[in-house]
């Protein structure tokens, strides 16, 4: 029998921590382990109890959810932990910074129970789910409304035409289950091909392949 994904919440408003709280122990597989009402309380609390998934509200006072996120699952982070930020504001910037700082997932509050425990699972598995209504504005966002930065690094070897494949998938948001689906490939050989895109990238998670993906453009809608 798999063990539960062990979750920490983190919002500023009561109810809505009892609600997501309550919310998240239904669902058959997920178990809240502890509940923050602020940024750096909700850092502790990951640090200290190092859960699965992280599920974090944007604003927060104190620490808000974009850098909470970024000192558990930053760049800079060893050993980053899942975050996924819920979040009642759907724009550009917070997903923007949010996606950077490390975040596994992007969610709006009204997503619904469903949603909200596929998100936490996506994430416990190293998957990446933005909600529908908006993952493929919000995920060229990067490429469109991003910082300035350096040209995109190429490949340390070049994608076959399957990773080609899967790259332009994992680009529009597609779990490694739908990936399958499309392509009509195993589950293990998804995940294989994903692993070896990150490789060849030097990227860390499915967010990063998607932002390479936009800003080289082999990502198209």
């Amino acid at each position: 029998m798999n063990e539960s994904v062990r979750v920490v919440v983190a919002d500023d408003q009561e109810i809505v921590r009892t609600g997501l709280r309550m919310i998240l122990d239904a669902q058959p597989g997920i178990e809240v382990v502890g509940v923050a009402g602020d940024g750096r309380r909700a850092v502790e609390l990951a640090r200290r109890l190092r859960p699965d998934v992280c599920l974090f509200d944007i604003r927060m006072p104190g620490l808000d959810g974009i850098e909470a996120t970024r000192a558990l699952a930053g760049p800079t982070v060893a050993d980053p932990l899942a975050v996924v930020v819920i979040t009642t504001f759907d724009l550009d910037e917070y997903v923007y910074a949010a996606l950077r700082a490390g975040a596994r997932g992007f969610l709006l509050k009204d997503a619904g129970p469903a949603l909200l425990a596929q998100a936490v699972h996506a994430a416990a598995k190293g998957d990446a789910l933005i909600a529908p209504s908006v993952t493929t504005r919000l995920i060229r966002a990067f490429a469109d409304a991003g910082p300035a930065a350096a040209p995109p690094r190429q490949p340390v070897d070049p994608l076959t035409d399957r990773e080609e494949q899967v790259l332009g998938a994992v680009a529009r948001g597609r779990t490694n289950s739908e990936i399958a689906g499309e392509l009509h490939i195993t589950l293990s050989t998804v995940k294989t091909h994903v692993t070896s895109v990150m490789l060849k990238l030097g990227v860390r998670n499915r967010v990063e392949i998607a932002i390479w993906a936009y800003e080289t453009g082999r990502a198209r809608t």
